[in-house]
C-alpha cells in the first residue's frame, strides 16, 4: 500500500482523501498546508494530521513509498496558485492519480494525465484529453473531442460540452455549462451555474445566463 501526501486542506483536499481511500490502495499519511499549524488535524470525522508546509514535501522524496497529490484550487486566485504548483519539483511517478471507482471512463479512448482527481460520478465521452493535476469533481461531465489544459477544474455537475477547449488552471463552477466549440482561456473563472456561449479571454471571471465577462482577474 502507497502512503499518500495531499498539498492542501479541507474541501478538495478531503475529497481526494476519501477517494484514496475507496481505491483502498493508499494510505493517507496526512496534509501539506501553509496556513494550518503543523501538529493540528485537517477533518470534521476522519482527521487528518499537518505533516509541514508545502516545501516540507522534500523530505519524503527519498522513499518511493510516498506519492503527492496536489489540491489546490485558486478561485480568482488562479495565476498564483498554479506557479505555486509549478514550483512543486515532484517525479512524475511520484504523483498519484485519484479516479474514484464510480467514474465513467471510455476505455482506451481518452488521454487522462497524472496527478489527476476525478470524483465519484464524474464522466467522459471519446476523445476527451485531461491534463496533468486536473480535478473533476462529482458529477461533471466532459464532451467528446475537448481538452482540458492541466491544473483545470471542473466542479460538482459542471457540464463541458464537446469540442471546446478549457485552458490552463481554468476553474469551472458548479452546475455551469460550456457550450460546445468554446474556448476559455487561461486562469479564468466560470462561476456557479452560468451558461458559457461564446469564447474567453484568459483571466476572466464570467458569470450568468447567458455569461458575460464581470471583471479579469490579471
Amino acid at each position: 500500500m502507497k502512503k499518500l501526501i495531499i498539498f492542501g486542506g479541507s474541501g478538495i483536499g478531503m475529497i481526494a482523501a476519501s477517494v484514496a481511500e475507496d481505491l483502498g490502495y493508499y494510505e493517507v499519511e496526512g496534509f501539506l498546508n501553509d496556513l494550518i499549524e503543523v501538529g493540528s488535524f485537517i477533518g470534521k470525522y476522519k482527521k487528518y494530521p499537518v505533516l509541514g508546509r508545502s516545501e516540507d514535501y522534500s523530505r519524503y522524496l527519498s522513499d518511493p513509498e510516498y506519492l503527492f497529490f496536489v489540491a489546490y484550487v485558486g478561485m480568482q486566485n488562479e495565476k498564483t496558485i498554479y506557479e505555486k504548483l509549478e514550483s512543486i519539483q515532484i517525479p512524475d511517478d511520484r504523483w498519484a492519480t485519484l479516479i474514484h471507482p464510480s467514474a465513467s471512463i471510455p476505455k482506451g479512448m481518452c488521454n487522462i494525465g497524472k496527478g489527476v482527481l476525478f470524483a465519484p460520478q464524474t464522466q467522459l465521452s471519446p476523445d476527451t484529453s485531461i491534463a496533468d493535476h486536473c480535478i473533476l469533481l462529482g458529477g461533471s461531465f466532459v464532451g467528446h473531442d475537448s481538452i482540458l489544459d492541466i491544473f483545470s477544474h471542473a466542479a460538482t455537475n459542471a457540464v463541458i460540452g464537446a469540442n471546446v477547449h478549457i485552458g490552463k488552471a481554468v476553474h469551472v463552477g458548479s452546475n455551469s455549462t460550456i457550450r460546445e466549440k468554446v474556448s476559455i482561456g487561461d486562469f479564468c473563472l466560470v462561476g456557479s451555474g452560468s451558461v458559457v456561449l461564446n469564447d474567453f479571454d484568459p483571466g476572466s471571471i464570467i458569470v450568468g445566463n447567458p455569461a458575460r465577462l464581470l471583471r479579469k482577474n490579471l
